[in-house]
């Protein structure tokens, strides 16, 4: 049944697209290749282009010199496999259930106060792909890197739309014996690879790092290069890591010049989601695994010789949902119908803004291990739902909204924090008792998607129903 679903749904979008083809009366003379290059756990101010005083990233601020900066890019979700879930679907995660990396009962029971939302740890194979949606296209597929989505037969990449898989090593020590912190190089070869092999079919690759998730690694004369500017122990293995992960980009888009593939090529740079505790993300609060803007926020930047205008910024909310809706749109194809927005008229500078109203996030569950300047000292995160609606942000924390009295006690129970993002970007002010409208306005729309989306909510501890430290979807 999950495979007729899948096929009954790309043909109608392969359908669609001929139509839409046949309708304008014009057929596309070459469709664009696709490069995703996808950071892991780069947070926003992880980058020179985006502020860093201790990273150097010199060939990522090449690149966003070249091409479109968004400063207000989000993640789908605060942590790793929600975010690839939200990307590779188009959805929002009350629509695939994935929420967290495992469990999303992680930390102190004791402390917990609802019992959460179990979490799905690999995506349904019934969702059409991104990958499976290009392929429909014409599109020759594949994955360098982290996938986190499933490893079973349905859920594995090469049964989601990817024509290759290429996993790659995760340890610092190369093929060819010579270190390689975290397989940057391995992985940049193989991608660069793959397309110079595909030039009869335009090409989605999707590369995604494994930098710079921990176990950080770094080449020993980088890390004697961050000592040599002061930094110290942990700090110069991040900076030194960071770099070497930068210095990947450089050979890739040397490549990409070289070659003549970037004049076809929409190519995006951007992160899953924010920097952990090692990194702090000031002026931004929060980390990883938190719905502050630390972790949320990403570096991104969308290039494309004689289509992006270089050293454009743009400044609307986006999200990695958006992704799926763009590549498509690009490729001949506007009928996708999921969570995000095609993006393309405003990376081709016929639009500024988005046509939506919000964009939301959902999170039923807990994170052990607090950020920092984070609400909690306990855990990185609680229950919560959160809107971004314009300039404005609003974060609705479950225990206190489903225990405390709801709207009801929404004046002295604390379940919602607003802040003025465009003013006050780091979260400092909260304004729920100082601006009520724009509170009430945004909490009825955070409601009313909650309930658009069926987002399940946790539930009361009893006697019979109590939280489990690592429990997941499908386990009694």
């Amino acid at each position: 049944m999950k495979t007729f679903i899948k096929i009954f749904s790309l043909a109608v979008l392969i359908s669609f697209s001929c139509l839409t083809l046949y309708s304008q009366n014009k057929q596309v003379k070459t469709k664009p290749n696709i490069l995703l290059i996808f950071a892991d756990d780069l947070g926003y101010m992880d980058c020179g282009f985006t502020g860093s005083k201790l990273m150097e990233t010199p060939n990522i601020d090449a690149l966003s010199k070249k091409g479109m900066v968004f400063n207000n890019a989000y993640a789908g979700a605060g942590n790793c496999a929600p975010s690839r879930a939200s990307l590779i679907s188009g959805h929002y995660t009350p629509r695939h259930g994935v929420y967290a990396v495992g469990s999303t009962t992680r930390g102190p029971v004791d402390q917990m106060r609802l019992v959460p939302v179990r979490n799905n740890t690999e995506l349904n194979p019934t969702f059409v792909t991104i990958a499976e949606g290009l392929k429909g296209q014409g599109y020759a597929t594949a994955i360098f890197g982290k996938w986190h989505l499933g490893e079973t037969q349905e859920t594995q990449p090469e049964a989601q739309g990817f024509d290759q898989y290429f996993r790659g090593p995760k340890t610092n020590m190369g093929t060819d014996g010579q270190i390689d912190p975290k397989g940057v190089s391995t992985l940049t070869d193989e991608a660069i690879r793959f397309m110079q092999t595909k030039r009869e079919k335009p090409f989605f690759a999707y590369l995604a790092h494994n930098a710079i998730h921990s176990k950080l690694e770094a080449k020993p004369e980088t890390i004697e290069k961050f000592k040599q500017k002061g930094l110290k122990g942990n700090m110069a293995l991040y900076a030194a890591c960071t770099y070497d992960f930068d210095a990947s980009i450089g050979v890739l888009m040397d490549f990409m010049k070289k070659s003549g593939l970037d004049k076809n090529t929409l190519i995006i740079f951007t992160s899953d989601n924010g920097a952990t505790q090692q990194s702090s993300q000031e002026p931004l609060r929060g980390n990883k695994g938190s719905y502050y803007e630390g972790g949320i926020r990403e570096p991104f930047i969308a290039y494309w010789p004689g289509h992006i205008k270089p050293a454009a910024v743009n400044s609307a909310p986006i999200i990695n949902l958006d992704f799926y809706p763009t590549f498509m749109a690009i490729a001949g194809n506007n009928t996708f119908k999921g969570d995000g927005e095609d993006l393309s008229p405003l990376l081709f500078g016929h639009k500024t803004e988005t046509s939506r109203k919000a964009i939301y996030w959902y999170f039923p569950g807990y994170l052990d291990n607090p950020v920092i300047r984070g609400r909690d000292k306990v855990f990185r995160t609680r229950p919560v739902a959160v809107i971004r609606k314009g300039d404005f942000k609003l974060h609705l924390y479950l225990e206190e909204w489903l225990l405390d009295g709801g709207k009801a006690k929404i004046n002295s129970n604390h379940a919602v924090e607003l802040y003025n993002i465009k003013t006050d970007e780091g979260e400092h002010n909260n304004l729920a008792d100082a601006d009520l409208k724009k509170r009430d306005e945004l909490l009825d729309d955070l409601l009313s998607w909650m309930k658009k989306t069926k987002a399940p909510l946790p539930t009361k501890i009893t006697a019979t129903n109590k939280p489990v430290e690592g429990s997941v979807a499908g386990e009694n």
